[in-house]
């Protein structure tokens, strides 16, 4: 009977593990999509919870490399510090996005919430340990770690080569492309971000930035419903006035 009750004690506590992590909206697209559901629990032992609320910091620049994350909801902004007190926002992060693809004792950039998020944070330590087990979520991490510098490519070509409209334009597809993976005309593109944010981003004031938003709007290629949403009417004309090979396809490949 005591060996009976302990096997039914480990067969309730793996599905009380794995319960969280099936149940994630971002189960098929984060790291755990290389994890068999009877092997999550696994992962959810060395996971622990983050909830932050918007603009509420993560992790600072220079900090101690200890943990790795990964966003179940909401959006972080990622930036550096620079001297003379600005910050280059380098990139958001939504969910399924993994943060620690990186070899550094130390943080090279800051990460704060944008809006209200919730993460799954793993010791490094464990998480190497854990990838040494099952290899598939090594592969899966090494095939993240493409996605994401193929996306830092292309986001270096917008903000290096580009005028206003076309940094613009391309931002809006490229951030399209990782929310949207079933293209259709009319589709509708949540900015969480504020107006300041992708100037920040994409190295621009936030009138230049209004400006260019009224510009697209003009020309028909986008509408603007709320001052967070964006629905997107013509891809491929943004995609010419990016100017630089950004088709709406080649962006879907480099975000998967």
């Amino acid at each position: 009977m005591g060996a009976a009750a302990g096997f039914r004690s480990s067969l309730t506590l793996v599905r009380k593990a794995c319960g969280a992590c099936r149940a994630c909206e971002v189960r098929h697209q984060a790291l755990c999509t290389a994890m068999a559901d009877e092997h999550l629990y696994r992962l959810e032992g060395i996971t622990s919870p983050v909830l932050l609320q918007p603009n509420q910091a993560l992790l600072r620049q220079g900090d101690p490399c200890r943990k790795v994350y990964s966003l179940t909801s909401g959006m972080l902004r990622l930036f550096t510090d620079l001297p003379d007190g600005r910050r280059q926002i380098t990139d958001f992060l939504m969910p399924g996005d993994y943060l620690g693809l990186v070899d550094d004792d130390f943080h090279s950039q800051s990460a704060e919430a944008v809006v209200a998020s919730s993460l799954c944070a793993f010791p490094i330590n464990q998480m190497e340990l854990l990838m040494d087990e099952f290899p598939s979520l090594r592969e899966r991490l090494h095939r993240m770690t493409r996605a994401a510098l193929r996306q830092a490519h292309d986001s270096q070509l917008m903000l290096g080569r580009l005028a206003p409209l076309e940094k613009l334009a391309g931002f809006l597809l490229m951030l399209d492309a990782r929310t949207n993976h079933h293209p259709r005309h009319g589709r509708r593109l949540q900015l969480a971000m504020s107006r300041t944010d992708i100037a920040d981003h994409l190295g621009l004031t936030i009138e230049t930035v209004s400006r260019c938003f009224t510009r697209l709007k003009a020309q028909g290629l986008i509408r603007l419903p709320e001052a967070h949403l964006v629905e997107i009417l013509h891809d491929g004309r943004l995609a010419e006035i990016a100017g630089i090979g950004l088709s709406p396809e080649h962006l879907r490949l480099a975000a998967s």
